[in-house]
């Protein structure tokens, strides 16, 4: 169904199609696989976590989609999240920011001629024995807290956010990355700043509703996104959810758009306006909920 959808979504004009990571498939084997199903549409991931592979894993892995894809790949790469490492993987979160900007350096020399690095958190020698590829890709990080934003700004060539609404993007995430990007000496102008957008165009509103209330539950128990909600202005729907282990249903109004394409429409509007280069249409839940193809299809131009 996703390779289908893959194709539907290149039919219709879309300039990319993401992929998540963390908790499905290993999205460098469905990024080929979509490579192989597709001839234009740019590929992605959105994001890969960087404490489970190592830079010069990622940059082979990278490399080679981007050859297999004519260079049609998009690195995206995130640090993820305390319980998901540690309490998952047995693995530390330590210093994401440190660990974040080492990677990036080990991860563009792996990427080109060569690396030659000597850090807290990486040691490396090494250069791909290949011959000529591809320029290698970009590579775009996740950012929700303003000093990763300040992060992606400065290191990165975009950056990629999850569940942060249009007032979030406008008020702290754009001057973030401007203060990122002037501390690297460069413009924000050419910066790829992408933002899942959650939508789905529903005739049964009220169902497409309660599938998405129950969706963002686990993201309201990860400490970078309630930061990040109460910055936004939504502690409110937070404090609701700490009482009830229920998404309130003006939460949800904030973080997608449920409803019919009018609705959808504006809220994919409100992204552009906010300073978004790239909303990433995301149907809500998964590929075979009823609103999804509707979603996918009606949206496609927007």
């Amino acid at each position: 169904m996703a390779i289908e959808l893959t194709r539907v979504a290149e039919r219709c004009g879309y300039g990319s199609v993401w992929v998540t990571h963390g908790l499905g498939r290993d999205s460098v084997v469905v990024l080929t696989a979509y490579a192989a199903a597709t001839t234009r549409v740019g590929l992605a991931n959105g994001v890969v976590p960087i404490y489970p592979r190592h830079p010069v894993a990622m940059a082979q892995a990278a490399a080679t989609l981007n050859e297999v894809s004519g260079g049609r790949f998009r690195l995206g790469i995130g640090v993820s999240h305390k319980n998901a490492m540690e309490g998952m993987l047995g693995l530390t979160l330590n210093e994401p920011l440190a660990a974040m900007r080492e990677y990036v350096a080990v991860l563009r020399g792996a990427l080109g001629a060569g690396c030659e690095f000597a850090g807290r958190h990486y040691r490396v020698r090494w250069s791909l024995a290949l011959p000529k590829r591809p320029p290698a890709p970009p590579i775009y990080l996740a950012a929700l807290s303003v000093k990763m934003l300040e992060l992606a700004g400065e290191i990165s060539d975009g950056a990629v956010l999850w569940l942060t609404p249009p007032a979030y993007v406008r008020d702290v995430a754009l001057p973030a990355l401007e203060r990122g990007r002037r501390r690297a000496g460069k413009p924000l102008a050419g910066f790829e700043i992408v933002a899942a957008v959650p939508l789905a165009i529903a005739d049964d509103r009220a169902g497409a509703m309660a599938a998405f209330r129950g969706e963002l539950k686990r993201y309201l128990e990860l400490p970078f996104y309630r930061a990040m909600m109460q910055a936004a202005g939504l502690g409110d729907g937070v404090a609701a959810f700490d009482r009830s282990g229920e998404v309130p249903e003006s939460l949800a109004d904030a973080l997608g758009g449920v409803g019919d394409a009018r609705v959808a429409r504006a809220y994919v509007d409100a992204y552009r306006k906010a300073g978004v280069t790239l909303p990433a249409i995301r149907p809500i839940t998964f590929p075979d909920a009823p609103w999804y193809r509707a979603t996918l299809e009606a949206a496609a131009g927007w």
